[in-house]
């Protein structure tokens, strides 16, 4: 499989936006473990349509004008990752879930430690929101990203969610 790449700066870093030709397949933080994500070799283009539109809806989101992702998207993983990636796409703008509620999802309850380490193997920062993950005492546990850009999403998420209401 070819992997296009291209960067992005933005609000929580320099992003790398990853595409296979098959749909969005990573958006990795600039101080990402080489280790967490792991899809093999890919060519920087800048010009690539999907890693353009992908670029302008992150900016849209982190400007505001965006609540939801419309990107095709290539989650490459075990088919339990999977169903764990998925749930996450389908947690609302400001809104968070606990471990426990998404292995109660996927159909796994007491699958929590494995949705945890599925959650933070996920490739698609941000799109797939991992940051919407959070403890079940309701603090801020592990991301890939940091926690400070954990906080940082969470807030403009939820800012912007009791705004508009």
């Amino acid at each position: 499989m070819a992997y296009y790449y291209k960067l992005m700066t933005s609000p929580v870093g320099v992003l790398t936006l990853m595409a296979s030709d098959n749909g969005l397949a990573a958006v990795l933080w600039q101080d990402d473990d080489p280790q967490r994500v792991r899809l093999g070799p890919a060519g920087e283009h800048n010009l690539h349509p999907l890693l353009l539109e992908t670029e302008r809806q992150l900016n849209e989101y982190f400007a505001g004008r965006r609540r939801n992702f419309e990107l095709p998207l290539d989650f490459v993983g075990t088919e339990f990752q999977k169903k764990v990636w998925t749930a996450l796409v389908a947690i609302p703008f400001g809104e968070t879930r606990s471990y426990g509620d998404i292995a109660r999802q996927i159909g796994h309850p007491k699958a929590v430690r494995a949705v945890g380490a599925a959650n933070g193997k996920n490739p698609i920062s941000i799109v797939a929101p991992c940051h919407r993950v959070i403890g079940a005492n309701g603090k801020l546990t592990g991301f890939a990203g940091g926690l400070a850009i954990k906080a940082f999403l969470l807030d403009i998420e939820t800012t912007r969610s009791t705004a508009s209401e």
